[in-house]
């Protein structure tokens, strides 16, 4: 069961508060053939002090530096150093559950390569967690216990940063961590999908996600709202649209409008559809805001839809669904 050894990537900067519980945890694993290969992007409190301490008394764990800057550049100098047959990640301020390299491990061993193994995540923090998180983690874990985590990966990241693991073969097939996109975790879900691996369903928690004020995904201006839109339309573009096809935006709000302004500089024609008699009629970077019923004049329309509400999601898909379009074909929901 253990002849695999598993190499466990973890970029830190400044968690001091929270790595000895990071690493006490991956000590504590039921499955003991692992490697941590933490790398320091200029940590400035005692972060690296902790590690290195870590590693003196443990040799599975092994400590560098980052020779740039930022998450990516430490993944990549990571993962060149690896030696592991299969390859995850750890944020260096949370906690794994001790069976999670375990069943991780044998969920690929069972099923194989072209699989990615994938774990139900809980959100902690001292404060509590928000309803905004409780409702994402609830989303997340439900796509996770059935593995249709790309059912809706255009929503959002619907692989966790750190509670998935793989062969190495096909991480580096899939690109690893050469891409320069951020959020690096998104972006990497992408071609996950894009390489065709298969998520292994799985109920089990295996991850504790802490949350905190000063969270990277909290401040670093990489996780804004828009990062996330450019790459959900970047890989649209390259996996999903038919410019064949007419295309339809819905929504005129701040997220249709940021995928409007894109369409607009790529010189790629759509039509923008709403609800909101306001604002049909008007023109907006030079495009017509029409009533959604234009989509009943368009021939075989795929949709970017950008609508936020839950009420009024579930009105456009049994919309779409009365047009014969189905989801991840004819429309994709962007929120």
């Amino acid at each position: 069961m253990e002849n695999h050894l598993i190499s466990v990537l973890i970029p830190f900067k400044n968690t001091a508060d929270f790595l000895p519980e990071c690493l006490d945890s991956i000590l504590a694993q039921n499955y003991q053939n692992w490697e941590v290969i933490a790398v320091d992007d200029h940590s400035t409190d005692s972060s690296r002090s902790i590690l290195d301490k870590y590693s003196s008394y443990d040799p599975r764990f092994r400590v560098y530096s980052n020779d740039g800057k930022g998450i990516i550049s430490a993944l990549r100098k990571a993962f060149s150093l690896s030696k592991g047959a299969f390859l995850t990640r750890m944020d260096s301020d949370d906690i794994m559950i001790s069976n999670k390299l375990e069943i991780m491990v044998s969920s690929l061993e069972k099923y194989g390569e072209g699989h990615i193994a994938v774990g139900g995540v809980r959100y902690f923090s001292e404060r509590g967690i928000s309803n905004g998180y409780e409702r994402y983690e609830k989303w997340l874990n439900e796509l996770t216990a059935k593995g249709t985590n790309y059912s809706e990966i255009y929503k959002e990241c619907v692989i966790p940063s750190p509670c998935w693991m793989v062969f190495r073969k096909d991480l580096e097939e899939s690109g690893a961590f050469n891409s320069d996109r951020y959020p690096e975790d998104y972006d990497l879900t992408f071609r996950f999908y894009e390489q065709g691996l298969k998520c292994i369903p799985c109920r089990n928690i295996l991850h504790l996600w802490r949350d905190y004020d000063w969270r990277t995904s909290r401040t670093s201006e990489h996780y804004a709202q828009n990062y996330f839109l450019h790459i959900k339309l970047h890989y649209f573009l390259k996996l999903h649209h038919d410019p064949t096809k007419p295309l339809a935006v819905w929504g005129a709000g701040n997220k249709g409008k940021s995928i409007a302004k894109d369409l607009k500089n790529r010189n790629i024609p759509f039509y923008w559809l709403c609800d909101n008699p306001q604002k049909i009629g008007k023109n907006i970077y030079g495009v017509e805001m029409k009533h959604f019923n234009h989509l009943l004049h368009l021939e075989m329309p795929q949709s970017i839809v950008t609508v936020a509400n839950g009420e009024a999601q579930e009105m456009i898909v049994n919309y779409l669904s009365d047009l014969n379009q189905a989801a991840m074909v004819d429309y994709f929901f962007f929120c």
